[in-house]
């Protein structure tokens, strides 16, 4: 079904993704299987992408789904991925393996949020963990205020985790240049990166962001809370198959001790040392 759309036009879309993956023409056409001169002709407008053809795209790209259906529109055709809330009815066994996971992953912090961050669950570690900065509710309400709330600025927020962050700079850098680099092709993250780099007291250099910095495969955080050391890295994890724009957006971020004297700190605050 076509339908009408106010959206940008997909030749534009497409090529503003192909550009930010530095991709040629020619690099695009191999990897979707579409010749050069297609790809040129969709990208100017001369040519319309068939449903097909914007889908097969898309993942060749590796778009996410909510910009699947995002393309999908631009070219005129419905999109084809919903989304579910996390609480409807249709949602009960992915709520159910993540609630397993975070359980699972005690004494140690986990929590649930989407690609921008914004936070959907968590396990009871958080609590204790970051409660060690104060009362973890006014914290949120002096970071976030109304809006969801947001681990990425919760960490940069000098209401926040910043001031307990004793290699701030190093893991702010990383952080920042990862995000960067996802709001390239999507704007909700870049919408919480512009409400970041407006804080007043963020050091002029980190608003000037590398998008070619990496950062090492394991950077611990390093926490010091009145007087306490903590050292944490984490891992995140997606869902392998997501049906809908919530699960395709969902991650788990799983929090582990960096060293012997940290995971005793975490075991001792859950009383199971």
């Amino acid at each position: 079904m076509h339908t009408h759309s106010d959206h940008a036009p997909f030749g534009r879309l497409l090529r503003d993704r192909r550009r930010a993956l530095r991709l040629s023409q020619l690099d695009l056409s191999l990897q979707a299987e579409v010749s050069q001169r297609h790809v040129s002709f969709l990208e100017s407008g001369r040519a319309r992408p068939s449903r097909e053809m914007v889908l097969q795209l898309a993942a060749s790209l590796d778009l996410p789904m909510r910009d699947r259906n995002h393309w999908l529109q631009s070219a005129g055709y419905a999109g084809i991925y919903p989304q579910r809330p996390l609480d409807a009815a249709d949602m009960e066994p992915v709520r159910a393996a993540l609630e397993l996971m975070l359980r699972h992953h005690e004494p140690l912090p986990a929590v649930v949020c989407d690609r921008a961050w914004n936070l959907f669950m968590a396990n009871d570690a958080v609590g204790r963990v970051f409660g060690l900065l104060g009362e973890l509710d006014a914290i949120w309400d002096a970071v976030c205020g109304e809006a969801p709330r947001n681990l990425l600025k919760l960490t940069f927020h000098e209401k926040g985790m910043r001031p307990y962050i004793v290699n701030f700079d190093e893991v702010a850098r990383a952080l920042l240049a990862h995000t960067a680099r996802e709001a390239l092709t999507h704007p909700r993250v870049q919408d919480v990166l512009d409400e970041i780099l407006r804080y007043p007291d963020l050091p002029a250099d980190l608003r000037r962001i590398d998008l070619d910095h990496r950062a090492p495969p394991v950077l611990p955080t390093h926490f010091r809370v009145h007087g306490v050391d903590l050292h944490l890295f984490s891992m995140v994890t997606t869902f392998g198959t997501p049906q809908d724009l919530t699960t395709d957006e969902l991650r788990v971020e799983s929090f582990f001790p960096a060293d012997a004297a940290s995971d005793r700190l975490l075991r001792s605050l859950a009383g199971s040392n």
